[in-house]
């Protein structure tokens, strides 16, 4: 008798853990590629019409103090994947083509196998997970001698390494599951988006109980820029030149795949059960900072700074989500929040944890969801030795901005040839802002907080040493 009662409760026991694995939700990550922060038109931008990308605002949360986790694309990539600083997986700026030995070592730099993603827990914990869009990880892409999307907890990928080319329009360099796919006709965002669907299709005809992770990384609205005529001709009324409203279509573009995306959503009866997260990796380029950056409109307003700075505008991005009867609609929160964070949330919602060992930079941000303050234990930091604003270092911790300077060249990678003179460098010339009252950083408090600024520059100095300390270093080919 007692034998047959244990194995009652243990068959009960069985059913709800199962009934729980049903009712754990669909997540969903759609991030944009140098969208700015004032970009969209639940943001502030006063042209540029983005309704889908709205009503998924007012149905969900609107967060006006998001950031990435850099300033710059691949680091910032590696982070969101992650749940870490990236400096701690060795990327410091974008990757570049592993074509060739390079005096700092660029030409080694990826996600290397040994770090944890997201893909990977939610993939051990019973999820599907599929990537479809730009992956921008690793120097040597689609190569077996760097880890690829599949080694990083992938089921199925259909990326680029880096932008579409030879543009949004018509893209040609596109790989499926290791194998190139050749020339397409439409633009990135929308192949981008059918091929989301398509994967979505299939997994929930075949397993249809089974949740998923979806992570979908459009190139728009990075360089170089192309967009649909129809679209570029509603913006010429309103844009100074046709190259302006070309990136105004861009966004417009973008937004249009997100409505499809959700339309997509709906048919499957998915909606009500998918966690679905806006973002972007950075903040937007700066016009004509380089020669091919001639379409770079975006902006960041009120923010200051632009992409690859430290400054808001480098990494404070759109932050939207929704999840309809989880997330109570109409939000607007300025509570100080992560990509970072999306890691630790993500395994919570999974019903699984990470590895203890692993040394996370980001926390569960549920709290969020009903409205609650979600507590961090450690700020967030950024270091970013190739910004363009004097300041490599900056410091979000509570109500409170921290930017120093350090007396070094800047560089693009830490590597043996240069990992002692950056250790040696002390941060100085502190600077404090209030981002409460003060988010375009116009009144730096530090002579006028002195006590507030003597207690968060010894925090930034202690938190910049942990991570310094951390930080993977490469060692050079070519001396």
């Amino acid at each position: 008798m007692l034998y047959k009662q244990i194995l009652a409760l243990l068959s009960l026991f069985l059913c709800t853990l199962l009934l729980a694995a049903d009712q754990r939700p669909n997540i969903v990550v759609i991030i944009c590629d140098d969208l700015g922060y004032g970009d969209l038109a639940c943001y502030g931008h006063p042209h540029i019409q983005t309704p889908n990308i709205d009503r998924m605002a007012k149905e969900g949360i609107r967060f006006t103090d998001f950031y990435s986790t850099a300033p710059v694309c691949s680091a910032s990539r590696v982070g969101l994947l992650t749940g870490r600083s990236p400096n701690r997986a060795g990327v410091y700026d974008w990757i570049p083509p592993g074509d060739k030995a390079r005096p700092d070592a660029r030409e080694q730099v990826h996600m290397q196998a040994d770090e944890v993603t997201i893909a990977q827990l939610l993939k051990q914990a019973g999820y599907a997970t599929a990537l479809s869009g730009k992956w921008h990880c690793n120097s040597l892409f689609n190569s077996e001698l760097q880890p690829q999307p599949g080694d990083a907890g992938f089921d199925f990928w259909f990326s680029t390494h880096n932008n579409a080319a030879p543009s949004h329009r018509n893209p040609n360099n596109y790989v499926r599951n290791g194998k190139p796919v050749g020339p397409l006709e439409g633009y990135s965002c929308q192949l981008v988006t059918d091929e989301a669907i398509q994967w979505m299709e299939g997994q929930t005809k075949s397993e249809p109980d089974q949740p998923f992770f979806l992570y979908i990384a459009f190139n728009e609205p990075h360089e170089p820029v192309a967009s649909p005529a129809s679209l570029v001709n509603t913006y010429r009324g309103v844009a100074k030149s046709e190259k302006q409203a070309t990136y105004y279509a861009n966004v417009d573009n973008l937004d249009r795949a997100v409505g499809k995306f959700y339309a997509a959503l709906k048919r499957l009866d998915l909606d009500e059960n998918t966690l679905v997260v806006f973002t972007s990796d950075n903040g937007p380029e700066t016009l004509d900072r380089y020669a091919g950056a001639d379409h770079s409109f975006g902006v960041a307003d009120p923010l200051r700074g632009m992409k690859l700075w430290t400054t808001e505008a480098g990494f404070r991005v759109a932050g939207v989500m929704r999840w309809p009867g989880k997330i109570k609609g109409g939000q607007t929160q300025s509570q100080a929040l992560s990509a970072l964070d999306f890691l630790p949330t993500f395994c919570s919602l999974a019903n699984t944890h990470p590895p203890r060992s692993l040394e996370l930079d980001g926390v569960d941000m549920q709290a969020a969801f009903k409205g609650k303050t979600v507590k961090r234990e450690k700020p967030l930091v950024w270091a970013f030795y190739n910004a363009i604003n004097e300041q490599r270092v900056a410091m979000r911790d509570g109500k409170w901005k921290v930017l120093a300077k350090l007396d070094l060249p800047k560089f693009q990678n830490l590597h043996d040839g240069n990992v002692d003179e950056v250790k040696s460098a002390r941060l100085s010339a502190f600077e404090l802002y209030d981002m409460s009252r003060d988010s375009g950083e116009a009144n730096d408090l530090a002579r006028s907080s002195p006590e507030m600024l003597a207690e968060l520059s010894e925090k930034l100095e202690r938190s910049y040493k942990e991570l310094l300390d951390d930080s993977y270093v490469w060692k050079r080919q070519i001396q």
